[in-house]
């Protein structure tokens, strides 16, 4: 297992929410995909969690340096469960 933080979350027109978490060094991503009304009715969204290595893909090469700098800063700002 591997530990990712969340670097990114965007919202699409068709109610989809689409979450980047990556490694503190932003050299390896996961990408989640859930509806927007699951984040409202669920537990909402944690600031990390653990994955297997093989759910990991490599980060787009203009996207390390700031997923490696909001990977950092989530790290040392909040505890993996944390609903952010």
């Amino acid at each position: 297992m591997t530990h990712v933080w969340l670097v990114d979350r965007q919202f699409d027109s068709k109610g989809l929410v689409r979450l980047t978490y990556a490694t503190t060094d932003g050299e390896r991503v996961h990408i989640k995909e859930l509806a927007e009304r699951r984040l409202v009715m669920g537990d909402g969204v944690t600031a990390g969690r653990d994955v297997d290595g093989n759910a990991l893909g490599e980060t787009d090469p203009e996207d390390v340096e700031r997923f490696k700098r909001e990977a950092t800063r989530m790290a040392a700002e909040h505890d993996p469960d944390d609903t952010v």
